[in-house]
């Protein structure tokens, strides 16, 4: 298995305390489809981070030695809406898990 850690950043400073609506309804169908990666065995945490700098959001893939990250980036409803939202997708060089220990 591979691991990775993907930053979610909004697509200003002032995101999430100012969302629209139709930022409102891509972030409930980003929720889904987290929720969808972590029911796969894909995922093994996602939820938004309380930086001091501004809130992002940080999800930790787990996936099998062949699967592109790119590829769960691509098919979040964030990445297909356009809306401003990016991603950073950087490989973990080890993971201890609680299935490791």
């Amino acid at each position: 298995m591979k691991y990775y850690v993907c930053k979610l950043t909004g697509p200003r400073p002032t995101f999430p305390q100012d969302m629209t609506p139709q930022e409102a309804a891509i972030m409930q169908a980003h929720v889904a489809y987290c929720g969808e990666l972590l029911q796969a065995g894909k995922a093994l945490i996602f939820g938004p981070v309380a930086d001091p700098a501004g809130v992002w959001g940080l999800g930790v893939l787990q996936l099998s030695d062949d699967a592109d990250p790119q590829e769960i980036v691509a098919n979040d409803p964030v990445t297909k809406a356009n809306a401003g939202f990016t991603y950073q997708v950087t490989p973990m060089l080890r993971a201890a898990t609680r299935e490791s220990c």
